[in-house]
């Protein structure tokens, strides 16, 4: 996507907005011009060349006037700013937001928590300036217009003399515009490195003191921001340098002003008014300049802003970054949709035909890579289905392939005989909910991390502690309910934080639950009174991933996994009868749980 165009959308997305902030800072800008002029009629009052007969105390009162007037504009234009700056941002945020969630549940983003942070944070704030400076162009256009044909009709020669060297200093501008872009990539990409470093130490603090590498550690971090020093320095120093040379050629034009306009100065054709005209005009011809030198640095750093933000979306999902959506900063938030349960998400059965996935990293076109191979079952409504296997043997693979987490290179999914073509969309309550074998909890109250937004009674809370059996866990922690869980739920157990997630799910009351290894971190009476609770429900159906003996001898069928496909499935007499691997498995199972 190209940076003009994810201009133009931003500027289409509130016109109004745009053409407000515009407007107020032309006029501020223009009676900027207007105390010039002013001044213009001072001068020429006091030496008896003012051809308005205008008196002192009525040029004292035209600048208070004008003071009034600029007051008024700059507090209108800092008021429409704020709020175009704000809404530009945070529909971004929002875009951005929206295309990581978007993206394939399993997939990583590629960064580190800290690296994404900066996107968010600064490379936002970037473009936000960016299209804000624009304004600022097309306003400093009107003004260096109008100040540029008065100039003109005073003395075409002198201004003449005087804009030669602004426009050298615009050349200049773009030759250097190439390297302050290449110094502002090397930058950004060593603070990422910081933030993500800072970020990664933090999320795994107890690991580095477990390890005893505080000191390694923060020697790494040290080198980090060592390397971000140098480059930080170099963009900065030339950015700055340039800004400095933009600015000071105002002086130069000044001096250039008094020698050409020294012989009329003498013969009075050029006024004392028109000289203090020149001199203030002039500087608003080198701010112009200068402004403008500075957006074209600025619009290399945006460009570099925004092909961070395509990156963290995808190359793919770039345009959606400046996508026109709601954003609602006023009026209350509107309500969360929570869909109902009706016949239509009602489940009868569910079918899985010749599933194949294969890793990108893998993908030679050999067909070595395939993660997944062929994998083909059903599932009818009421069932308990269990998937296991080793280590390595693709079963959580297959489950997030199912669900929408990874894309599916070849094969389909029907649900009660109808094609499912957005899985990630199609498997969501309440229809299908999910509880990963890593859950996710936030840093909030228990009763938050379950709930997730869903509007609950107390009895449907309770229900759903109840099914997951942590109703004698919960009045054991802090506040109850209440209790601030901390990030990833690091207050609670292993299974406490399981249980938790199963607890999320239940009180959605899908069709089809989902559970990946989630008895792992339970024991086994704990296990068993999960299941129990859930079978006594009734009349919904369950995908477990497992390789526990309670669940394996509760399920209706089993299908045993080996190097991505599916060996063998019955139930577990069945494959205890026939199968070797399964034999090799529960042989494992018992040592490991025995132990």
């Amino acid at each position: 996507m190209k940076m003009r165009y994810a201009l133009w959308e931003l500027i289409k997305y509130r016109p109004g907005l745009y053409a407000a902030n515009f407007a107020a800072w032309t006029a501020i800008l223009l009676a900027e011009l207007g105390a010039g002029y002013i001044a213009k009629l001072f001068f020429d009052t006091i030496t008896d060349a003012s051809p308005a007969g205008l008196t002192v105390w009525g040029i004292v009162a035209l600048v208070v006037a004008a003071g009034v007037i600029r007051i008024g504009t700059i507090l209108a234009g800092a008021l429409i700013d704020i709020r175009h700056r704000y809404t530009m941002g945070s529909l971004l945020r929002r875009n951005l937001l929206a295309g990581a969630l978007a993206q394939p549940g399993a997939k990583s983003l590629g960064r580190s928590t800290g690296e994404t942070l900066n996107t968010f944070r600064d490379d936002v704030q970037v473009v936000e300036d960016t299209i804000s400076w624009m304004v600022d162009q097309a306003a400093f256009v009107v003004y260096a217009g109008v100040a540029l044909a008065i100039l003109i009709a005073i003395d075409a020669r002198i201004t003449a003399i005087v804009v030669l060297p602004l426009l050298t200093v615009i050349l200049a501008a773009r030759l250097v515009a190439k390297h302050i872009r290449r110094f502002r990539e090397a930058s950004r990409r060593a603070t990422e490195k910081v933030t993500g470093a800072i970020g990664e130490a933090m999320e795994g603090v107890q690991t580095i003191q477990l390890a005893g590498a505080e000191k390694h550690v923060l020697e790494h971090v040290r080198t980090l921001n060592k390397e971000r020093l140098k480059a930080t320095v170099k963009d900065r120093l030339l950015s700055q340098s340039f800004h400095s040379f933009f600015w000071n050629t105002a002086t130069l034009c000044t001096g250039l002003i008094l020698l050409a306009a020294a012989d009329s100065l003498r013969s009075g054709t050029f006024t004392v008014g028109d000289f203090a005209l020149f001199v203030i005009y002039v500087g608003v011809l080198a701010e112009f300049v200068a402004v403008i030198g500075d957006f074209m640095m600025h619009l290399k750093q945006g460009a570099v802003s925004m092909e961070r933000m395509m990156g963290l979306v995808g190359e793919g999902a770039s345009a959606s970054i400046v996508t026109h959506a709601p954003i609602h900063l006023r009026g209350p938030l509107p309500k969360l949709r929570v869909p109902k349960q009706t016949t239509a998400h009602r489940l009868a059965s569910l079918r899985v035909e010749h599933l194949h996935f294969r890793w990108p990293e893998a993908g030679d076109g050999s067909g070595n890579g395939f993660k997944l191979r062929d994998i083909s079952f059903e599932l009818s409504r009421g069932e308990f289905v269990v998937i296991t296997g080793r280590i390595g043997s693709g079963k959580t693979t297959l489950l997030r392939a199912l669900l929408g987490l990874l894309p599916i290179h070849e094969g389909r999914i029907l649900w009660n005989g109808q094609p499912v073509s957005r899985p990630a969309d199609f498997f969501v309550p309440p229809r299908c909910a999910y509880t990963p074998q890593v859950p996710q909890l936030f840093s909030d109250t228990l009763e938050s991390n379950i709930c997730m937004g869903v509007p609950a009674a107390r009895e449907e809370i309770d229900d759903a502690i109840h099914l997951a059996v942590m109703e004698e866990d919960v009045p054991q922690l802090q506040e109850g309910l209440n209790t601030l869980i901390g990030a990833k739920g690091v207050k609670l157990s292993g299974g406490q934080r399981q249980r938790s997630a199963a607890a999320r799910m239940f009180i959605r009351d899908p069709e089809l639950l989902v559970f990946d290894d989630l008895s792992s971190a339970l024991d086994v009476e704990t296990e068993n009174q999960l299941w129990e609770r859930t079978f006594a429900r009734g009349n919904r159906t369950y995908l477990v991933v497992s390789h526990r003996r309670p669940a394996l001898e509760r399920a209706d069928r089993i299908l045993l996994m080996k190097d991505g496909a599916i060996e063998d499935s019955g139930t577990l007499h069945e494959l205890c009868t026939r199968s070797q691997e399964m034999q090799l498995l529960l042989k494992s199972a018992f040592h490991s749980e025995g132990a």
